[in-house]
């Protein structure tokens, strides 16, 4: 199996460094030998290449059999046309990556808002919505036609619709208790969330035997703060799951330890699900937790299911006590030990 790896941007080399560490501590407990292919994406690509997303870079993505994408300071490129792309939205759009498949869960010894045990996934649609790079073929879905008045265009298509309910479905067949809440709005967006939610109950009633009900987005919101164990699948529209998924994930500990899977027809990325922080790049302060949780579940859609529980295992065990967590979770080690501590766990596991 081959990998491709894009550290990205401020912290992305050195949690793509610890996660790479564990890859290769990984491999006695995977059924074939992964190799991977280091290529540079964001600002150093941009002063070597013209660009913050080169063509061969994509081409090699489309030719892996999954990406690892580190974070990217996107919002301090330069404009588009000065080679300021968004390797993030690139790589959505030309893998056909759907579906932005992201958990949350409470950890044993971690302080969080979210009672122990939760465990949910947001499964969102990645291609539309009010995402103005997403909802067009040409040109922004934002838009001024004069001074002082701007415009959004929110695109919502039967086809996204039914993939990403699609998957929120497949995902709770394969859980315990699997459960799928579609989140919306359209009480208000009667005609957008109106067709969304119409496609949704119709994949509801192909799958009689998962348990299937509906959310206002701001209800929804108000309770994954008070009982988040009332959720097992939300699946929602691009942007609702934006935003549900940073709430669910800092009420569980916080976006470090929250990973993140984009995936679609052929291909798959995983991706920290945490920003850049270029002030704390270099330092040895970066807790690498979510990258290498993505990695686990990139491992997993690619059939590595021991391989993945290997990661999960090793990292709650890690995160049970403060001498073996990162500085920010109230430990005392840096990226590159933390990194070494569960490669050494992993090493001990059969």
């Amino acid at each position: 199996m081959r990998l491709l790896a894009l550290a990205g941007d401020g912290i992305g080399p050195e949690i793509m460094a610890a996660t790479l560490a564990v890859l290769d501590a990984l491999q006695p407990h995977l059924s074939r030998k992964i190799s991977v292919d280091e290529r540079i994406i964001g600002f150093k690509a941009l002063e070597a290449e013209g660009t913050t997303i080169p063509g061969d870079v994509i081409a090699a993505a489309r030719a892996a059999d999954g990406v690892l994408l580190g974070p990217v300071s996107h919002n301090a490129y330069p404009p588009r046309e000065a080679g300021g792309l968004n390797p993030s939205g690139v790589l959505r759009r030309e893998l056909d990556l759907f579906a932005n498949i992201r958990p949350a869960r409470s950890w044993p010894g971690i302080p969080a808002m979210a009672p122990h045990p939760t465990d949910l996934i947001i499964c969102r649609e990645n291609h539309e919505g009010f995402y103005a790079d997403r909802n067009m073929h040409l040109g922004p879905g934002e838009f001024m036609p004069v001074p002082g008045v701007a415009l959004a265009i929110r695109r919502i298509t039967e086809e996204a619709s039914r993939r990403i309910a699609n998957t929120a479905f497949e995902l709770a067949a394969g859980r315990e208790n699997g459960r799928v809440t579609a989140i919306h709005k359209a009480n208000v967006m009667r005609v957008s969330d109106g067709l969304f939610l119409e496609v949704v109950r119709d994949v509801a009633r192909a799958h009689p035997d998962i348990a299937y009900d509906e959310m206002l987005v701001d209800a929804a919101a108000a309770h994954l703060v008070r009982a988040p164990g009332r959720f097992d699948i939300l699946l929602t529209t691009n942007m609702f799951g934006d935003i549900l998924s940073d709430l669910a994930g800092e009420l569980c500990g916080g976006l470090g330890l929250a990973g993140s899977l984009n995936a679609g027809p052929l291909h798959a990325a995983a991706q920290a699900q945490h920003g850049s922080a270029p002030d704390i790049a270099g330092q040895d302060r970066a807790n690498p937790a979510s990258m290498i949780l993505s990695l686990a579940m990139l491992l997993r859609h690619r059939g590595e299911e021991r391989a993945a529980r290997h990661i999960e295992d090793a990292m709650a065990a890690c995160l049970a006590r403060p001498e073996t967590r990162t500085r920010d979770l109230g430990g005392v080690l840096g990226t590159a030990a933390f990194a070494d501590t569960l490669c050494q766990d992993i090493s001990e596991r059969t």
